[in-house]
């Protein structure tokens, strides 16, 4: 014991002062400096193509949409070129920050918190909030009626931060406004507070049938091209983009993907401030000190998926690897048809077919059903660790001399007899350190069920970061917690190893 917390001081101390070499340096700079002209520059402009009409892929994987259009005029206008890099809406301010991004153009909503973190353009594009509900819901017709219904919205955006404000709401984040959509579609939620113009282009493209727009909208608000703070990108991009109002380009393309004329646009909102935002070392720790207690809620989330996913697991994948030897075929045809199927495919897709994909096929033979968070994410963490287990347990089995199986029948034992009482208390010493393994991989593998909103230890990191942009010093936490963890479970599946040896436990 006093070897496990000595290594587990160790690796905190060595990862504590890591965190604070890093964080020294991220707080953001002040203006920078250089040449603005637009000559030979290709800037890198972050967009997340999973919002139609502004940003999505087409025939092909061909990048289409509003913001792909106006950001190619604007930079054939500014004299600059354009490198499109796809990154998930809540990572683009953060990636604005540690400037791997030149600038970001995303429906991104210009607000006073914003503003403090990132520059923003011009305003380019007036926007606002919509509440969707299902066609047949007659319960909600205005804001003030989503008090105490579920609610789902787009991590990072300003439909979260709406919803935040309604009483008994029970809101659930999603990386995207399409899978948000969709489980309003399977039935999982009672609304969707989400950009107007995506809503409706999503209903009027048929993708989604049953869904309406409720009422007026919730919101004026207006979208900005995202730079670093101060960056001197901005003047180049507002160059073009001035003349692309100008000009008649900009009435152009929206004409081609609204059908209508488009709104005046103010050059400036008036609560725009210019000035950098002050950072460094005690505001990263300030920062991390407050967001434990929420991460540490969700590390008892983690450990709850963990346990619950490792003893069906081990079940389930006992079964198959027992039926992986069995002598009729059948069976150990399906049993390596089951291993084979969620080994070979990744455990996010396991997810979104367990969550979304099974409700939206039963739905579609006109059966109602939804599934529950906490099952789908059990269920899909559950059939994945299984099948590891089972081949587990086939190879510990199989490590066992056949000399052992032959003395055990010589002596009147039936198979399930020597099973039981020779072979298996033999084979589960062997199997202790692979299924170690499996067990931490799987409390890593939480991380991915924070796909379908369920908040554990990552998504909690997520939502903080959503709130304050804080990218590296919250996602340093959550690495810690993590480290934390893993080095527990590891502790503990040593000392049981320890204990089930007759040779280590006498020493």
């Amino acid at each position: 014991m006093k070897i496990f917390f000595g290594r587990l001081r160790l690796s905190l101390v060595l990862g504590l002062c890591f965190l604070l070499l890093l964080v020294g340096g991220c707080g953001d700079g002040g203006a920078i400096s250089g040449n603005v002209s637009g000559e030979g520059k290709t800037l890198r402009v972050g967009t997340e193509p999973a919002f139609p009409p502004f940003e999505f892929k087409g025939e092909g994987g061909k990048e289409q949409g509003f913001s792909y259009d106006l950001m190619n005029a604007v930079a054939s206008a500014g004299g600059f070129k354009v490198n499109f890099q796809s990154i998930p809406f809540d990572g683009i301010i953060p990636a604005l920050k540690a400037k791997t991004l030149d600038a970001a153009i995303s429906s991104i909503t210009i607000t006073e918190e914003r503003a403090k973190a990132v520059s923003f353009s011009r305003p380019y594009f007036k926007a606002g909030l919509a509440i969707a509900v299902k066609a047949n819901n007659q319960d909600i017709t205005n804001f003030d009626s989503l008090k105490n219904k579920r609610i789902a919205v787009q991590i990072g955006t300003t439909g979260a931060v709406k919803a935040k404000s309604l009483k008994g709401a029970k809101i659930r984040s999603f990386d995207s406004a399409p899978i948000a959509l969709q489980e309003l579609a399977n039935g999982n939620v009672d609304a969707v507070i989400n950009d107007a113009p995506v809503t409706l282009y999503a209903i009027s493209a048929g993708n989604l049938r049953g869904i309406k727009i409720v009422s007026q909208l919730l919101t004026e608000e207006y979208y900005g091209i995202a730079t670093g703070k101060n960056s001197p990108n901005l003047v180049l991009i507002n160059q073009g983009l001035a003349k692309v109002l100008e000009n008649g380009t900009y009435n152009q393309i929206y004409q081609k993907w609204f059908k209508a004329a488009p709104p005046q646009l103010p050059e400036k909102l008036d609560f725009i401030d210019d000035t950098a935002t002050a950072g460094g070392l005690s505001k990263s720790l300030d920062v991390i000190l407050k967001s434990l207690p929420i991460l540490l809620l969700g590390a008892l989330v983690t450990l709850q998926l963990t346990i619950l996913s490792g003893v069906l697991g081990l079940i389930l994948g006992s079964l198959v690897g027992i039926t992986r030897l069995s002598q009729i075929k059948p069976l150990r045809w399906l049993a390596r048809g089951y291993v084979d199927f969620f080994r070979g495919t990744p455990l996010l897709v396991q997810i979104f077919m367990i969550y979304f994909g099974i409700p939206a096929i039963v739905q579609e033979l006109g059966f109602t059903f939804s599934f529950n968070r906490l099952a789908a994410a059990i269920l899909a963490l559950t059939l994945n660790s299984a099948a590891y287990i089972g081949e587990i347990v086939r190879g510990g089995i199989q490590s066992i001399e056949v000399g052992q199986t032959e003395a055990s029948q010589s002596l009147g034992l039936n198979s399930v007899q020597t099973m039981r009482y020779v072979i298996f208390p033999q084979a589960i010493v062997r199997m202790l350190p692979p299924l170690g393994n499996e067990f931490i991989s799987m409390l890593k593998d939480t991380s991915l069920v924070a796909v379908i909103g369920y908040e554990e230890l990552f998504r909690k990191g997520q939502l903080i970061v959503a709130e304050n942009f804080r990218s590296f010093e919250i996602y340093a936490a959550v690495a810690l917690v993590y480290l934390c963890l893993t080095l527990f479970s590891s502790q503990a599946f040593s000392r049981l190893e320890a204990w089930m040896n007759p040779v280590k436990r006498k020493n």
